[in-house]
């Protein structure tokens, strides 16, 4: 027997606490930032996180687009990427422990909780993906003014501009930290050693750690870029400034011989 997984990050956020209460199906278990569905009567199960990502199992083409058709509507800001990401879980009785593969694990029976975990880590593992997305976008632009800089020796971006592209990286960084939470290890695993392990094969099979860390370096590569970006903006208004004053002086010494 196999279990088919999907997680889809569909927006930027969810609001969890709405969504549940006009679902109205009884979640196996959840909290303010997730929740997880075992809808055993059609031997499906579903996850949704606050951070965006919806994490499917069992679900058929038609069932999964008329859950996210509903969901939608506690979403805030659609991300549509197409960022998705499958992994499915293999049924054998004959093993006597969780065994995990690149793309899919191999457990001895399925239970609710063993299913959660790794749709959890699929879920995590598409949410850093769309943050790596960002960064690298983010990145990207400050290239050009980086080139700017060492070709002609000034910037050309607007001041307007300038805060704008730096409230994008502050509202980027601020999502990140916001959903620190999701390296974080459900309660469940800390009384089971076969979940605890099994959470730390998967989140090694997906590199959860290295890539959450190598998104922090990015984003300190971004800051610097902005430090130093807002340093020579703020270098530039100030000879603006004196040269205002300049000539304001001047105009004063002048209309003082005219009048003298």
């Amino acid at each position: 027997m196999k279990i088919r997984i999907e997680a889809i990050q569909v927006a930027e956020s969810f609001n969890i606490k709405k969504f549940r209460t006009e679902f109205r199906t009884e979640a196996f278990s959840g909290s303010t930032a997730e929740v997880f569905y075992a809808l055993t009567e059609h031997n499906r199960y579903l996850y949704i996180f606050d951070y965006g990502v919806v994490v499917f199992a069992n679900y058929d083409p038609v069932a999964k687009s008329e859950f996210l058709n509903f969901v939608k509507n506690y979403a805030a800001n659609l991300v549509d990427l197409n960022l998705s990401e499958e992994y499915r879980i293999e049924i054998d009785p004959k093993e006597s422990k969780p065994i995990v593969k690149n793309d899919y694990v191999t457990v001895p029976e399925i239970d609710p909780s063993l299913l959660r975990i790794v749709m959890l880590n699929i879920g995590q593992s598409v949410a850093l993906e769309y943050y790596e997305m960002l960064t690298d976008e983010l990145i990207t632009s400050s290239k050009h003014y980086i080139l700017e800089l060492e070709q002609k020796g000034k910037l050309s971006i607007s001041k307007t501009n300038l805060l704008k592209y730096i409230g994008k990286v502050l509202n980027v960084k601020n999502s990140i930290v916001d959903n620190l939470y999701i390296l974080d290890d459900p309660n469940l695993v800390w009384d089971n050693e076969e979940l605890n392990l099994l959470n730390r094969n998967l989140k090694n099979n997906f590199d959860i750690h290295p890539r959450f860390k190598d998104l922090d370096y990015r984003l300190q590569i971004v800051e610097d870029n902005l430090t130093l970006f807002t340093d020579v903006l703020n270098v530039r208004e100030s000879h603006r400034l004196e040269w205002i004053i300049i000539a304001l002086i001047a105009f004063e010494i002048i209309m003082a011989l005219f009048v003298h």
